[in-house]
Formats: C-alpha cells, structure tokens, sequence
C-alpha cells in the first residue's frame, strides 16, 4: 500500500494503479483499498474502470463518504446526474448527518447567522430544528415546469441570435416552485460561506433531491434547441445576506447556463435590481479556468470587457423568472438590497448544461 502511494504521489499513475491492483489482489475484502484503486483509475481518465472499483468499495464498506461522492461525480460526468442525486444525499447524510459533526468548515459569521435564523424559523414553523435535516424533495406527479410560452419561438431566436441570452417568467409552475422553496428554506444544507456574504449549497451538501432532477430534465425536454443533448453537469443554489455584494464578475465552464430566482418578489426592495448583470462578450477561448472563473480575477476581465467594448445587459430580479445563457458569457450579481429575514434570503439556483468545448463546436 505505501509503495502505491509513493507511486501516486509521484505522479507515476501507470505504475501506481500496477501496486494498487496487487493490493486489492491481496485485501479483496477490503473497501479501502477498491475505493483506492477507484482514485488512481479515475485520475488517469479511466472512468468505467474507476466507477466499477467504487461500486465494489461500497458494497463491502457502504458508509465511505469519499468512495461516494467519487461514485456521484463519475455518475454525473457520464450524464446520470438524475442517479447520481441519491448518493449526493447519502454523502451529505454521513458528512454531516453525525452528532457534533458540522462539516469541513470553519462558519462564518454570515453563515453562523443565517444557521441561526434557519433554527428559528423551524420552530416557528412547527418543524424540529434539527443539526442537520434534508426535505424529502420529491418529484410531482405532473409537471414541474409550464410549457414554453413562445411556442419554439426562444429556441428559434437562440439560435439565429448572439450573445445568447433568454429570460422566461412563470418558469416553474405554482406547487412546484413552492415545494422547491420548501427545500431550500428547510434543508440545512447550506454548508459554503463565500467572503461577499453569500452561502451555498452544493450537491455534496444534500442539494440534490427528485424535484431538482425532474426540473432539470424537463428543462431539456421544454427547450430542447437550446439545451438539447447537453447533460446536466453540475449544479448549486446561492443564499445572499439582504445588502452585501453578491457574486464577482466571472464566466462558467459549461455550455448552458439556467439561473432562475426563487425569492418572493415582496422581499426585493429595488424591482429594477436584485438579478444578474450579463456582458455580451464571452470569455476567450484561450482562457483557462482559473483566469474566467476567479473571484480575484475581477480586474483583469473588466479590462477586457472595456478594451473589447462589451455592453451590460441587466435582467432585474423576478420570483420564477429564469435567464439562460451561453455560459461563456461573462456575468456577476446585480446589486442587492432585500428586506431582512430569513424567508427574504435572495436565493438562486444555477443548473450547468455541457461542457464549454461544446458549445464552440
């Protein structure tokens, strides 16, 4: 096992999946050393390979919480992300799910104050304020989102237009967007602290039930040219203090982006902001991740955007309102001035389509 290690740390991965598949020749009662194995096949790309040493991981150890999230990922980037939910749920269960275990994080104080203000709210909900609790989230029995209201006539437009870019109200029907309210409020998954006062929750936090799988794929199925074939690849939900700055200027490594507003349009005391703040120009190909998507990189691409010439077009917040966007479009949060309280919370949930080489090709 050491030498493996060695091996891997090295970054000789051909030679260490060799010592990794003698040690699992010699412990292959051991989940440990399948979920190791799982690693260094995963890290060389081998995905099948890995997804299979995982599975056998947790079926002799099924409470390994990294040989699960691990599993998800892979599920996710084969385009299960609908399979993958439940294991994202049961790895938030044993990460956080434990007596005096509040996850890997230090709080902030944004997010030990909207902890608090969650606690008070289930009890004055009548619901038991619980460490760690996640709403069942289920599907519906029918539709989740209304049908298209343009007839085709947004997927025609994205297609034929640029930048890319189309904004649709009464996105979620009425129970659906209630019951996702419901999860957001109730679900104490919300695990992230961001310095601008905002917090997320990510799949590997519980934000991942049926509902969100059923609205996503019915998202495809509604704007099929605009989503199309892309797989969902990732996804999050953000919750903002009532007048702190929110996200910094950046683009998302994805094809398709889908940012719909879930707050009561009552809780925005300014109509006109409170949204999303989109750039016509998109991010240079040439770019790596770590230059578009970099909270500290807000100079260097505003410079760009002024030297290219780029134009702000501002969509102002809306409860049920969803802007789509090719995701290679530079974009921050709009000002935010909401009222105070929990349930005011400005929240957004983001769900990522494709990969961004796919949307250039």
């Amino acid at each position: 096992m050491s030498l493996a290690i060695v091996l891997k740390d090295q970054g000789k991965l051909a030679e260490a999946e060799t010592a990794f598949r003698r040690v699992v020749e010699l412990l292959p009662n051991i989940g440990g050393a399948h979920k190791d194995l799982g690693n260094i096949l995963n890290a060389q790309g081998k995905s099948a390979d890995a997804e299979a040493a995982y599975r056998r991981a947790l079926t002799l150890q099924p409470d390994m919480p990294d040989a699960i999230n691990n599993l998800a990922l892979l599920i996710v980037q084969r385009g299960g992300a609908t399979e993958s939910m439940p294991w994202f749920r049961r790895h938030a269960e044993l990460v956080y799910g434990k007596p005096g275990n509040f996850g890997r994080e230090a709080p902030s104080p944004h997010k030990i104050q909207h902890d608090q203000e969650q606690r008070d709210y289930l009890k004055t909900s009548g619901a038991a304020a619980q460490q760690f609790h996640l709403e069942e989230g289920a599907r519906m029995n029918g539709r989740a989102l209304n049908p298209d209201p343009s007839n085709g006539e947004i997927g025609a437009k994205w297609k034929n237009t640029s930048p890319q870019i189309a904004v649709l109200d009464n996105l979620l029907t009425d129970e659906a967007l209630e019951r996702i309210r419901q999860f957001c409020y109730r679900s104490s998954m919300w695990h992230k602290s961001y310095p601008n006062g905002y917090i997320g929750a990510m799949p590997e936090h519980g934000f991942a039930c049926p509902l969100l799988a059923q609205i996503a794929d019915e998202l495809r199925e509604t704007y099929p040219d605009i989503i199309g074939g892309h797989p969902l690849l990732r996804w999050w939900a953000f919750k903002y203090t009532s007048q702190r700055k929110g996200i910094n200027v950046h683009a998302d490594f994805a094809a398709v982006n889908v940012n719909f507003w879930i707050t009561r349009d009552e809780a925005n005391l300014d109509p006109q902001s409170g949204g999303l703040v989109i750039w016509d120009k998109p991010a240079p190909l040439d770019w790596g991740f770590a230059q578009y998507n970099n909270p500290n990189a807000g100079d260097t691409i505003r410079k760009y955007l002024a030297d290219t010439g780029a134009k702000e077009i501002t969509v102002p917040h809306k409860a049920n309102r969803a802007v789509i966007f090719d995701s290679d479009l530079f974009h921050q949060t709009d000002r935010i001035n909401f009222k105070e309280g929990y349930l005011n919370r400005r929240i957004n949930i983001t769900l990522l389509y494709g990969r961004r080489e796919a949307a250039s090709n």
